[in-house]
């Protein structure tokens, strides 16, 4: 383990301090309370902390950004809860925002604008590829992950919906393992089964449920670690995972915690 001290900031202490940090990180409902993506916020916090960018967070100033209100169909939730957190941006003066959820991503970039916050709003993907490019994170060689197959899931807010295809996979080619691709992948992906809130409510008859038709195709590949961008899609392929009972031989992990891991973090 590395002897560095983890800090993590609030945006009430830097301003308090009169300093205003250079992204503010961006935790999402997942990160913040879904046991399984604590881990990825943890793991983002310390490559953070590692390669000494100045961050901060909300904490408890933080609200959901109100996209599963609008994806259900409360449109005056949403605005409501959009509102707000505009509000608290605003009064810090936020302009850099990074997170690691493609739903809170998508929705402070693209909707969040049209109610008065505008920010340079960037995916933890792309954040981890510049800080790799830009020699900030200098892979081990011979790490944990290399010659591994690891099959990368597209996430729809990320992939689709914002054209953020090659980031993640860079950052997975970075730890010197071989990408497999799915048959269904890019622009061509298959949802998780967890989009437009489906993750909220029971599954509609049918032959197959989808996070199941999606971790069939990720078997498929022969991968020994299905990578996600995503806390949705990474409950959803880990279900399915245990469905398929691979636990064993398959990990589902994010892309910050494959970056931790082979640093040792």
């Amino acid at each position: 383990m590395s002897d560095i001290t983890y800090k993590v900031p609030t945006m009430q202490e830097m301003s308090g301090k009169g300093e205003s940090p250079e992204v503010l990180f961006w935790v999402g409902c997942a990160g913040s309370f879904d046991d399984r993506y604590k881990a990825v916020t943890i793991a983002f916090t310390k490559i953070l902390n590692k390669v000494g960018i100045n961050f901060a967070v909300l904490g408890p100033e933080e609200s959901c950004t109100g996209d599963p209100a609008r994806r259900a169909g409360n449109e005056f939730l949403f605005q409501m809860q959009a509102m707000s957190n505009i509000q608290v941006l605003n009064g810090y003066n936020v302009k850099k925002i990074v997170t690691a959820c493609p739903h809170c991503f998508n929705t402070l970039k693209n909707e969040y604008p049209e109610l008065g916050g505008n920010y340079e709003v960037i995916h933890h993907s792309t954040f981890l590829q510049q800080l790799i490019n830009d020699g900030k994170i200098t892979l081990k060689g011979g790490g944990e992950y290399k010659g591994k197959k690891i099959t990368f899931h597209d996430s729809c807010y990320l992939g689709r919906a914002n054209g953020v295809y090659e980031a993640p996979r860079d950052v997975i080619k970075a730890l010197d393992a071989e990408l497999v691709e799915m048959k269904r992948c890019k622009t061509k992906g298959l949802c998780c089964g967890a989009g437009g809130a489906q993750m909220f409510k029971d599954a509609e008859p049918g032959r197959k449920e989808v996070n199941i038709e999606r971790t069939e195709e990720a078997l498929d590949t022969g991968a020994e670690v299905i990578a996600a961008g995503c806390p949705f899609c990474m409950t959803m392929m880990s279900d399915g995972v245990k469905n398929k009972e691979k636990e064993s031989s398959v990990k589902v992990l994010d892309l910050a915690e494959l970056i931790a891991k082979n640093e040792g973090l």
